[in-house]
């Protein structure tokens, strides 16, 4: 019996997905809940899982294909056995009965490789490695895996990098690639490689032309001493950490006090749709992070109603799973207000973009001493530019100004946010 291997439904707004890679071949055994193909959107890669044990009997979906909601993946024949046990009938007949019910154990084990998490897949594809060479941590290879590796073979090998596509002709047996190599062109000495955009890459583009194009966007600017955050962290950053097991970092201070903010003034926590805005009356907070696929923004929720340890816990888990591609949809969906700290690249001054439909984002930045005159006296304080971009359709300068000004007053006083004065 012949059991389909549906697309997963998506959420509304992601239209259609692409196979990224296929983890089993047809013919081989799978398991139930063991993953069997990635799938890539604009937003986070996916996993379908095998729905029944049994083995792969056809694949309908190429790499790279292009899939909607409910659309036949493969067939898995349940019941079946594998292709990889059955010459050992034939060569030793009277061990059959005996060999026969040791593969379903045994067989998949050396067949079936380790399951590689997506951030990792990519080099180990871009990189054409072999997944059984890499060690791995409970049978999960992580990027850290594979840059331990290539380290660790550094001394032996000259390491064969993507960019670097004049490689010495003597490398090619040494790594035999069953993926086609991206064309090389360009002069000698001068080379160049074009690659497909990934999906993740293309979406984060269109967005921003969109916010660009769609939207007033204007910038205003200040700055932010942060003297007595600083203060405070180090007063109370390892009875914080006991307590609640987890860093007390600067971004729980920036949140509360956007949150804060944007209690004053609503008007930029509201959207616009159509020829009506749109207020909210909650405050989903997204943070960008950095991933090896690109730029996301999950979703911390209901912010208001967080202390400063979950905010802090969730946007730690919010990095964990952007490295590992493991945020789902829920957490990437949504939104009220943004904030993109590009200080911890070295970004001294930016002007971020809004996350459409969001109309304000607020831009952190790299913290630097520089003198400052307070009470009449130059002094050294550790400053940082703030940005706020807002959609002038809807925000007037006035409000955003303000919005600005409440937070720098916030930070620098942070008795504030706990008497919210």
């Amino acid at each position: 019996m012949s059991l389909e291997v549906r697309v997963p439904a998506l959420p509304e707004s992601v239209a259609d997905a692409r196979v990224l890679t296929w983890s089993k071949r047809p013919g081989e055994a799978v398991r139930e809940g063991e993953n069997l193909v990635e799938l890539e959107t604009d937003k986070v890669v996916l996993e379908v899982p095998a729905p029944r044990s049994g083995v792969l009997s056809e694949i309908l979906a190429a790499e790279g294909a292009m899939v909607h909601t409910d659309d036949v993946l493969a067939l898995i024949s349940e019941g079946a056995v594998s292709v990889a046990p059955a010459p050992k009938p034939a060569s030793t007949p009277s061990t059959a009965p005996t060999a026969t019910p040791t593969p379903p154990a045994a067989a998949p084990q050396p067949n079936a490789p380790p399951h590689v998490t997506p951030s990792a897949r990519q080099l180990v594809k871009e990189l054409h490695l072999e997944p059984s060479q890499i060690p791995s941590r409970d049978g999960r290879i992580q990027k850290a895996d594979v840059l331990a590796y290539l380290d660790a073979r550094e001394g032996q090998a000259p390491e064969r990098h993507p960019d670097l596509a004049a490689a010495p002709a003597t490398q090619t047996p040494v790594e035999p690639a069953l993926a086609p190599t991206p064309a090389l062109s360009g002069e000698a000495g001068r080379p160049e490689q074009r690659v497909p955009m990934t999906r993740l890459r293309a979406r984060i583009a269109e967005r921003l032309l969109q916010a660009q194009q769609n939207a007033a966007l204007l910038t205003t600017f200040n700055e932010v001493n942060l003297s007595a955050v600083n203060a405070l962290r180090a007063r109370y950053k390892e009875t914080f950490e006991q307590r609640h097991g987890v860093r007390l970092g600067l971004m729980s201070f920036f949140v509360k006090a956007a949150v804060e903010a944007l209690q004053r003034f609503p008007v930029l926590n509201a959207s616009i749709d159509g020829e009506d805005v749109l207020y909210h009356g909650y405050y989903d907070i997204g943070i960008a992070v950095s991933s090896p696929r690109g730029l996301v923004v999950p979703i911390l929720r209901n912010a208001d109603q967080l202390g400063m340890a979950e905010v802090e816990q969730g946007i730690a888990d919010f990095g964990q799973k952007a490295r590992d591609g493991s945020l789902s949809y829920e957490e990437l969906t949504g939104g009220t207000f943004s904030i993109t700290n590009g200080g911890v690249f070295g970004s001294l001054l930016s002007t971020p973009i809004l996350n459409p439909p969001q109309s304000a984002i607020l831009g952190l930045h790299k913290i630097q001493e520089r003198p400052i005159v307070e009470n009449g006296q130059i002094v050294v304080a550790p400053m940082m530019y703030l940005a706020l971009t807002y959609d002038h359709r809807l925000i007037d300068g006035r409000d955003a100004v303000q919005f600005l000004v409440a937070i720098k007053e916030l930070l620098e006083d942070p008795a504030r946010l706990l008497l919210r004065v």
